[in-house]
């Protein structure tokens, strides 16, 4: 840990995460944004589905850490989604486990400290035949990302979570299909670009105390450079 200490910010989910400095990606865009006010973590794993992150949450945020997260933006969904297939090994989770998945998450971060907060953000649509010709991949639908969007808003909504709905974010433009993804699943610059002023309006309105704004949070060494230059 390096210091002075500053609010920690950790992005956990799949490849939507993993991915997110990629080509002026959503993360980058935070980290770039709140450059000497927070710190940006990524704990972003390819191909991860609800039930592999349920398996390690209490690893990745230990409750005997002295310094608690501030900010966890989670993501979970996509791969769940995919089209189940008993022939063929995939990701999906049925959508009952991965909406009790998605709750027993949230209620473990929920319970690291008073002042952690949560923003979900939920299974965003996909370009089905560009995914086809780009990946080969032909099981993953679009309705199906619906819904488990819908489901994931459900929960944050009975929980009091502020949510992300990616699904309908993304589709808002109406050239989304060739603007929003470079091979039908992961974002372009963008679309990572909406993603992160979502973000970035959803803190900013949030009534969180203490407040994770922007304009509210000290800018490290700000005042001692001054004082440093006036003397």
């Amino acid at each position: 840990m390096v210091g002075p200490a500053r609010p920690q910010f950790v992005l956990f989910g799949s490849s939507i995460v993993q991915l997110g400095f990629l080509l002026d990606g959503w993360a980058a865009d935070l980290a770039h944004y709140y450059a000497r006010k927070a710190d940006i973590f990524m704990r972003g794993y390819n191909g991860w589905n609800s039930k592999q992150a349920l398996e390690v949450v209490k690893q990745i945020f230990p409750k005997d850490d002295a310094v608690k997260p501030s900010l966890v933006i989670v993501y979970f969904g996509g791969n769940d989604s995919v089209l189940y297939d008993p022939d063929v090994p995939s990701s999906h989770v049925p959508l009952e486990d991965y909406v009790e998945n998605m709750r027993i998450i949230a209620t473990y971060l929920q319970s690291l400290s008073e002042t952690t907060r949560l923003i979900f953000l939920s299974a965003p649509p996909v370009n089905e035949e560009q995914m086809k010709a780009v990946l080969g991949i032909e099981n993953r639908k679009n309705e199906q990302c619906g819904i488990y969007s819908d489901a994931c808003l459900a929960l944050c909504k009975e929980m009091n979570i502020k949510a992300i709905d990616l699904f309908t974010l993304i589709q808002q433009r109406p050239d989304w299909l060739t603007t929003s993804f470079i091979d039908g699943i992961h974002f372009t610059a963008a679309a990572s670009e909406t993603v992160a002023s979502e973000i970035r309006l959803a803190i900013f309105q949030a009534d969180w105390t203490p407040s994770l704004r922007w304009d509210l949070l000290p800018t490290e060494f700000d005042v001692a450079v001054a004082a440093s230059a006036v003397g």
